[in-house]
Order: structure tokens, then C-alpha cells, then sequence
């Protein structure tokens, strides 16, 4: 299967790059019109492979769109602003294990504790994970997808937030950003999950796991 990664860098003249950028149910819908399945619903995105990530870089603010299907950017909005699509395949074939690799994600890392957890410390059924906690939880993760980390940078970020189109219920998916380095253990399983997404919040810009050969000092 064909990976493909697009990337977005929008236009702060345009309202709808605006309006998406302010909110991660607008910004979900907009990924998602740029596939001819589209519909209201999350099944498209796990059947399309759909992942995305919105970050700002020191050349401004970006969209990183990962999908299993090449997306018709030709559905952005006029001036929305600048686009440009490539396959993930050469990278994804190129994975081995013992390969050193930088990486990054934007995750969601939660904990769900049980019943008498919840009753005696008067938690929520999920409860946001932050500082060692949260460094903790994607350890875990990168070991589960066939990583041996090195390095491990981790911020918080703003939460990705709005409402349901449906129902216009709250959408809240506490994120952290993880970036580093890190050496390949087992290349299927890496593949899988860069293929995949990690945790939870997948529809709403948590998960994408992006990864590059690492040229540095080891």
C-alpha cells in the first residue's frame, strides 16, 4: 500500500484557512473534503488512512496530511494556500532495523483507571497525562512500534478542541508534542504504526507519527 504525505501551508489572508486553524472538528472536515469518500462520519478516515498534524515551524504555520489515498488538493478552497503532495513509499521501504531516525508526533496520551481508581480519587474515566507521566505513556508507545528511543524532547500543546457538526457535543484531546531520536527495532511494526496513527484523538490531529533517517551524531 501507498503511503502519501501532503503538506499545507495556509494562507492567513484566507478565511477558511482561518476558521480551520481555529478549531480541530473544522480542520478534520477539511482534510477529510479532500477525498472523494467523504462523509460525515469517522469511517472514511480509518478506511482512507487519514492522519494529519497542524504545527507551526519557523517558516509559519503547516498541515501535515498523511493518507493511504492520494487526496485531489484541487478541493481546497480558493487562496487557501499552498500544496504539494509525495509519497511516503521510499521512506517507508527504506525502514531497517538498527537505522537511526528522528521523529514526532502530537499525541494524546491519557490513562483510563479503573473503577475503584476512579471512586477514591474522584478521577474522570479518562484522565490527560502531562510531564513524566505523559514521557512515560510514549516510551511505552515507541517500544510498541518497534523503537528504541535516544532522545525525547516533549511540550505541551494547545488542546484540540470544537464541536461536533452532528450533535455539536464538545470535542477536548489534551495533546503533547514528543520529538527526538530513536533507533528502528523492528521495521514491520514501525511501519504498521506510522501506517496506523498511535492513541487516541486520531480524527482531530493526535497521532501522526513522522519520521525521518537521522544523518547526526549518534
Amino acid at each position: 500500500m501507498t503511503l502519501w504525505l501532503t503538506r499545507i501551508v495556509p494562507d492567513p489572508r484566507s478565511r477558511d484557512a482561518r476558521r480551520d486553524s481555529a478549531g480541530a472538528v473544522d480542520l478534520h472536515h477539511r482534510v477529510m473534503s479532500l477525498f472523494p469518500d467523504h462523509v460525515a462520519d469517522d469511517e472514511p478516515r480509518r478506511r482512507l488512512g487519514v492522519l494529519f498534524r497542524s504545527e507551526s515551524t519557523p517558516a509559519g504555520d503547516q498541515i501535515l496530511l498523511q493518507s493511504a489515498r492520494e487526496p485531489d488538493l484541487d478541493r481546497l478552497p480558493a487562496g487557501y494556500g499552498r500544496a504539494a503532495t509525495k509519497p511516503l513509499t521510499p521512506l517507508l521501504e527504506a525502514l531497517r532495523p538498527g537505522l537511526h531516525i528522528r521523529y514526532r508526533i502530537a499525541a494524546n496520551p491519557i490513562r483510563r483507571p479503573g473503577r475503584a481508581t476512579r471512586e477514591l480519587y474522584r478521577l474522570k474515566a479518562v484522565v490527560p497525562l502531562q510531564g513524566a507521566a505523559a514521557d512515560d505513556w510514549w516510551a511505552r508507545q515507541a517500544q510498541s512500534s518497534g523503537l528504541d528511543l535516544g532522545t525525547v524532547h516533549s511540550s505541551p500543546l494547545e488542546a484540540a478542541r470544537g464541536n461536533r457538526r452532528s450533535d455539536q457535543r464538545p470535542v477536548k484531546h489534551d495533546r503533547v508534542l514528543f520529538e527526538g531520536t530513536a533507533v528502528i527495532t523492528d521495521a514491520d511494526l514501525l511501519r504498521t504504526r506510522v501506517t496506523d496513527g498511535i492513541g487516541k484523538g486520531k480524527a482531530y490531529g493526535c497521532g501522526l507519527l513522522s519520521i525521518a533517517p537521522h544523518r547526526g551524531p549518534q
